[in-house]
């Protein structure tokens, strides 16, 4: 519920536009350069999660990981995944979508970066808790993919592998 909301009000009250992508390419290209944003939070995990392991007092090295350095290990992974399924959707969304909703793309970017902060955090605090975060990421990725699933076979059935 909250996710919707917050797209809806970023689209509104933000003041940016996307800029006029008139071709596949561009806005391929468009895409991919917002994704670039999304590799932030998985970036950041990659450099925690180092710096946890160089400070753990585990003897062993290949040994058994504490909890604090498998919380990043298992965040960074596990943002890894998701981030592979949502860059694959969002390039396929970027070229269904019409020009005056681009704008999404960005914004979807935004909330991908921010709900990964917020699942390792959540993580971090208790496992319990994670699963917000996790409907954060993980929902707005299920609607592109039926979007994308949409566009393809009912909007243009013709163009499915062109």
């Amino acid at each position: 519920l909250l996710c919707p909301c917050l797209i809806y009000g970023a689209y509104v009250f933000l003041p940016f536009d996307a800029p006029l992508l008139p071709t596949v390419s561009a806005r391929l290209v468009y895409a991919l350069r917002c994704a670039t944003f999304a590799t932030f939070p998985i970036v950041l995990g990659m450099i925690i999660s180092g710096i946890s392991r160089l400070c753990s007092s585990a003897l062993e090295p290949f040994g058994e990981l504490q909890q604090e350095v498998e919380i990043h290990r298992t965040y960074v992974s596990q943002s890894v995944y998701l981030f592979i399924l949502y860059f694959f959707n969002m390039a396929v969304l970027a070229t269904y979508l019409p020009q005056e909703l681009l704008k999404l793309i960005p914004l979807l970017t935004g909330l991908f970066a921010i709900s990964r902060l917020i699942f390792w955090l959540s993580y971090a605090i208790g496992r319990s808790f994670r699963a917000f975060g996790f409907s954060m990421t993980f929902l707005p990725l299920l609607a592109m993919l039926l979007w994308n699933l949409y566009g393809m076979f009912i909007l243009e059935p013709e163009n499915v592998l062109s």
